[in-house]
């Protein structure tokens, strides 16, 4: 069975000479991967746990 790479084609890309153009922003987009999210979930535990030691030291009664 033979792929037919014009139908595969996203919505925000436009052909030239079998070539895909995409726009500045367009070209720069991408999926954030495990390492974004991993980075985030480390950080915001570290701001989670920095904030509870701040509490513990100066607020508690």
């Amino acid at each position: 069975m033979r792929r037919h790479p014009e139908i595969e084609v996203t919505m925000a890309t436009t052909r030239e000479d079998r070539r895909i153009v995409e726009t500045a922003t367009e070209a720069r987009q991408g999926e954030p991967g495990p390492s974004v999210a991993a980075l985030l979930a480390i950080s915001t535990g570290l701001a989670i746990l920095i904030l509870a030691v701040i509490w513990f030291v100066f607020f508690r009664t």
